[in-house]
């Protein structure tokens, strides 16, 4: 992250505003995998899931993700699902505009078809395809999104891998090292990234890793971070999965980031995970990386997290008075005046 985007981002804060949004274009996905969050009952609250919201296609999906681009106006913009390439047709146009409007756009997808061969020139465009896991575990998992599909699909790209961890990949000892193996030399691919599975409060499932595997987990990540360099993960973030932030209300990355469910009105809250997510094992590589930043002190004294605490009561207040300074007040105003 360069200066200029934390400036911007900073100043977005104190105007009152969240300079990320994350938005479920779609409610639709050919997949069916174990533990997505997307699809779980509590994600929406309310009573109602992602597969219940009536979502958009065609011109009306693309007037709508630019209504509220232009409503939020984030620095910071990712498209997820259900699986954003479902509305291919859709992203190939919204895509461009969107990055004309000074937006950097991540697209998070598990590349179940091809990518656009138009979106591997576009600068400030993120393409992040998820893996779960080596070919076995993941065919099994992500069909029809198998390796064989992926390679084909993200030829001639430039992309993410994201995988998220579980606790039965840190059941066999070098499973993430192979992991870096096989996708580190491919050229399309020019980051990877982990993150570990976050559970809800009250989830007792087979991917939740324990105690002791976490802590291998961040042993063995310190030391294939020196050995693969596109391993996209620095120490301080990487320690942070040992200390997660204990509530949204601790994690910056739950501040900054506005979620939207795919009928682009419902509000997923607490963070992207929505439900009621378990914050002291959050694994989520955008949390962790935001509360390293968090943790850093300027000038050696004041950490960072305290002065983006100060700044957002800064942007609360001013948008807050922003909202009761109307050019025509109520009546009891009037009095008050």
């Amino acid at each position: 992250m360069r200066t200029s985007d934390i400036l911007r981002a900073w100043t977005r804060i104190l105007d009152g505003h969240r300079p990320s949004l994350s938005l479920e274009i779609t409610r639709e996905c050919p997949l069916r995998c174990p533990g997505c969050y997307a699809y779980e009952d509590q994600h929406l609250g309310g009573g109602k899931t992602l597969r219940d919201l009536n979502d958009r296609k065609g011109r009306d999906l693309i007037h709508g993700v630019l209504e509220v681009a232009d409503r939020f106006r984030p620095l910071h913009l990712s498209l997820v699902g259900g699986d954003p390439l479902v509305r291919y047709r859709e992203l190939e146009i919204l895509v461009p505009l969107l990055l004309e409007r000074g937006i950097h756009v991540q697209i998070v997808t598990s590349a179940f078809r091809p990518l656009p061969a138009a979106w591997a020139a576009l600068e400030h465009l993120n393409i992040v395809v998820s893996i779960d896991g080596l070919q076995p575990e993941h065919d099994l998992r992500r069909k029809p999104a198998t390796y064989d599909r992926i390679l084909k699909n993200i030829a001639g790209q430039s992309i993410t891998v994201h995988c998220t961890v579980t606790g039965q990949m840190m059941k066999r000892p070098g499973y993430l090292g192979e992991f870096l193996e096989f996708w580190s030399p491919r050229p399309e691919v020019q980051k990877v990234w982990f993150s570990v599975f976050t559970p809800q409060i009250g989830d007792d499932l087979p991917e939740i890793p324990d105690a002791s595997e976490r802590a291998r987990l961040i042993e063995d990540l310190l030391v294939l971070r020196r050995r693969y360099r596109k391993l996209d993960m620095p120490e301080p973030l990487i320690r942070q999965l040992s200390a997660p932030p204990h509530s949204p209300e601790e994690c910056i990355f739950a501040l900054t980031t506005q979620s939207i469910s795919a009928d682009l009105e419902t509000r997923i809250t607490p963070c992207q995970f929505g439900g009621n997510p378990d914050c002291r094992s959050c694994g989520c590589i955008a949390s962790m990386g935001l509360a390293a930043v968090g943790g850093h002190k300027l000038a050696g004294v004041i950490p960072v997290a305290a002065l983006f605490k100060a700044s957002r009561k800064i942007g609360d207040w001013r948008a807050g008075r922003n909202r009761i300074e109307d050019p025509k007040p109520a009546p009891v105003l009037r009095v008050l005046q």
